[in-house]
């Protein structure tokens, strides 16, 4: 059995795991024959979701402008609450509903959270599944202005992706700092969104985090990708399921983690692409 969480509700119930078979790596999901929930067109409720997504975000930006003179964890409680309102624009808007599996084994404490990344959507959605989080983000989103300066409100880790191994030695010992703060460290180990069912790339900097860290990792599979497909305006009708899969406990070789997080998290990810396909019958 598995854990099944929705964020409409607060209880918890069991559900049957379905085994299915993955497609290979390189064969990219279709959409094309997606079963609508509603009479008007996808994409007419697409745009209509990304108008009111860049409005919501621009109205939480002005709500933000205070946390300025508040402690950290004011810019956090916004970003948490604007998260939990895109979720509700895309359940009502688009039709997009969210499943969280296995939420009971996030460990306490602070964590490396290793989780795919597929679409936008997940920048968003995964905030709110954490008491203290922050993300590792590249350098350049600082330099935006007002959502940079509250990304560095909230302490975000940034990367220079140019800088090599200096870089990954800044970025590690700024991780670390923040996870001596009991806090959840958020991580695309691939650096970038991937298509769903894209061959994976992932970058070794994950291993060198975790061996500098010295707390345990949770890996994190979904297939977000489906409905929120890459560089399109297109926002597809379904279910996003998250799978919170288990802790990985510190100490292993770096080598054999960087292996083990990868086959983890991909084998589950292309069970869960799977899955959503045979429920839309694509």
């Amino acid at each position: 059995m598995v854990v099944e969480h929705r964020h409409r509700a607060l209880s918890v119930r069991g559900i049957s795991e379905i085994s299915v078979r993955a497609q290979p790596y390189g064969a990219r999901p279709r959409h094309r024959r997606v079963k609508e929930r509603s009479p008007v067109p996808i994409l007419v409720r697409s745009i209509a979701f990304n108008l009111l997504f860049y409005l919501n975000t621009f109205v939480y930006l002005m709500i933000a402008l205070p946390t300025f003179i508040m402690p950290y964890r004011a810019i956090l409680a916004v970003a948490k609450s604007w998260g939990r309102a895109n979720l509700v624009l895309l359940r009502v808007v688009a039709g997009i509903d969210f499943e969280l599996r296995g939420r009971e084994k996030i460990p306490q404490g602070p964590i490396i959270v290793a989780a795919k990344h597929q679409s936008a959507w997940e920048t968003f959605a995964l905030l709110s599944l954490f008491d203290n989080p922050l993300f590792i983000v590249k350098r350049e989103l600082l330099w935006l202005p007002l959502f940079g300066w509250l990304m560095m409100k909230g302490r975000m880790v940034p990367v220079d992706r140019g800088a090599g191994s200096q870089a990954l030695v800044a970025m590690t010992g700024r991780a670390s700092i923040e996870l001596a703060d009991n806090r959840q460290l958020i991580i695309f180990p691939e650096g970038t969104r991937r298509p769903a069912g894209a061959e994976p790339r992932y970058k070794y900097g994950v291993a060198q985090l975790y061996a500098a860290a010295g707390v345990p990792c949770v890996p994190i599979a979904l297939n977000s990708g489906l409905f929120w497909p890459r560089r399109s305006i297109r926002r597809l009708p379904g279910t996003v399921v998250v799978e919170i899969l288990d802790p990985i406990a510190p100490g292993f070789d770096k080598d054999v983690f960087f292996k083990r997080l990868q086959q983890e998290i991909e084998t589950a990810t292309a069970r869960l692409i799977a899955e959503a396909q045979v429920k839309s019958g694509r």
